[in-house]
């Protein structure tokens, strides 16, 4: 099995240094594919359009102006955004809304993207680790906790995990743990629970899952078995792969747990709408983007963003150290979808990138521009300088009035306290500003922004907060960043 999963990385360094190439193809493919729907036909899609075509005659469009051709599939309809049947929708609550996605999945999505780029991720991991001893054991997926649900007509919807783990190919259900009667629990407490209780049993070799939710379960795991670290439970425990938010803030816990001769970690990016790209080169900066999954991919400046009146570029243009508003055309059924992410390429030979945030996801109310991957850095800094570790955090504007200026507040609920919460608050101000030159402007002699507000939450706030709100599970977060006030009061609510 090993051997057959290296004989993958040919096409990896293929795709890897060819990217023009394997995206012209996926392109073309694509538009063969749009010809022969109702929403490509709505806009006169041929299948030799040219690229410069396909941008002037189908509109950027978001989950919202997509929404009425997802509502019909759901109903039934087929060939309306994809010329083959759907009859998968994964379901995805977001992060800034308490409405549900519902995102078109084909078995071309579902083969060729999502299990074609996890069966990869491990083909690299292999490449790099020539000893590894990864399928000796289980892996430990922490997945969403929804079971596949009957729609309509042999039509169903889930979290993508369920969805993944309904369809994954054999011998990746038979070397993974827990089983589907677990894994796939609706009530995410009485599953957490169970789960630890399972695989404290069973000889895990890999990690899979969401660092928050990921050392939930790892704390249980411990104190169910009194042990201190991992590899006194899982003495060949070797890879970590994470994914979905930041794995900075989790750094320093993770450290005290995983084991102490070291594990392997991979960073992974990818969501419902696809597998976008993978860490290929442990130890290193930068996820290389999957460029021959079905997913072809344009690019918007964040300077220049204005949502779907926006001008976008195709890989060939794009520079390093600028922030991208990604956008993709898929072999699901979407079509020049604003992802909502934005990325930055830290390599364009081959192209390699890391997270910048959520498009959505800034602070911007008195002209200082703070992106997520600002305050995930310095949360970070912060949380070194102090001896501070972290459960979750939110930030949002505390606003001006006529006697006094703006600021940050951040409410955060503390794993361990720091050792002083002014050097805390010091710290983290001192890192932004070193981080971002708009925020370091604007706290100039306090002339716009004042220092920061930290406000300490009480142990289990955004769980309960999650929990009000039905997303408690692998797949949700709580929005890091807010242009507003209205989720903050929210949490402080629960605080």
């Amino acid at each position: 099995m090993t051997w057959r999963l290296k004989s993958r990385m040919e096409g990896i360094d293929r795709m890897a240094s060819l990217p023009f190439d394997m995206q012209k193809k996926v392109f073309h493919e694509l538009m063969a594919a749009l010809s022969h729907t109702a929403y490509g036909q709505s806009f006169g899609v041929t299948g030799n359009i040219t690229y410069a075509d396909y941008c002037a005659q189908v509109p950027l469009v978001n989950y919202e102006s997509l929404l009425p051709w997802v509502e019909r599939t759901m109903k039934g309809e087929q060939g309306l955004l994809w010329p083959g049947d759907i009859k998968w929708f994964a379901k995805s609550s977001g992060t800034t809304g308490t409405k549900s996605k519902f995102i078109p999945m084909s078995r071309e999505s579902l083969e060729e993207c999502h299990i074609a780029a996890g069966v990869d991720l491990v083909a690299v991991y292999f490449s790099q680790v020539q000893s590894s001893r990864l399928l000796d054991g289980l892996s430990l997926k922490l997945g969403g906790s929804s079971r596949l649900n009957i729609l309509k007509d042999g039509s169903y919807y889930g979290d993508l995990s369920a969805i993944m783990m309904q369809n994954l190919p054999f011998w990746a259900n038979w070397r993974s743990t827990p089983p589907l009667d677990i894994a796939l629990m609706d009530e995410w407490e009485a599953k957490l629970e169970k789960m630890a209780q399972h695989v404290v049993k069973e000889d895990v070799t890999s990690l899979f899952g969401v660092p928050s939710w990921m050392l939930v379960l790892m704390q249980r795991v411990l104190e169910i078995t009194g042990a201190e670290r991992l590899d006194e439970v899982w003495p060949h425990l070797e890879l970590f792969v994470h994914g979905g938010v930041s794995y900075a803030p989790y750094k320093d816990p993770f450290t005290d747990i995983l084991p102490q001769s070291g594990i392997n970690l991979m960073e992974t990016y990818n969501a419902s709408e696809g597998f976008f790209a993978m860490q290929d080169q442990l130890g290193e900066e930068g996820m290389l983007l999957m460029l021959n999954q079905g997913i072809f991919y344009e690019f918007i400046p964040m300077k220049e963003f204005k949502g779907r009146h926006s001008t976008c570029i195709p890989l060939e243009e794009v520079k390093l150290g600028v922030t991208y508003a990604l956008v993709i055309s898929t072999n699901g059924g979407l079509w020049r979808y604003i992802l909502g992410d934005s990325i930055r390429f830290v390599s364009l030979a081959p192209y390699r990138l890391v997270l910048a945030g959520r498009t959505r996801l800034f602070i911007n109310t008195f002209g200082e521009e703070l992106m997520i991957d600002n305050a995930e850095q310095a949360m970070a800094i912060a949380c070194k300088a102090t001896g501070a570790r972290l459960v979750d955090y939110s930030a949002a504007p505390v606003f001006m009035s006529q006697s006094d200026q703006g600021a940050h507040q951040w409410l955060i609920e503390f794993r361990q306290a720091p050792s002083n919460l002014d050097s805390f608050k010091l710290s983290l101000d001192q890192a932004l500003k070193s981080l971002n030159s708009d925020y370091e402007a604007k706290r100039y002699k306090d002339m716009v922004l004042k220092a920061p507000v930290i406000t300490v939450a009480r142990a289990g706030c955004f769980h309960d907060w999650l929990k009000s709100k039905g997303k408690l599970g692998g797949q949700n977060k709580v929005p890091r960043l807010s242009q507003n006030r209205d989720l903050m009061d929210a949490l402080l609510a629960f605080a």
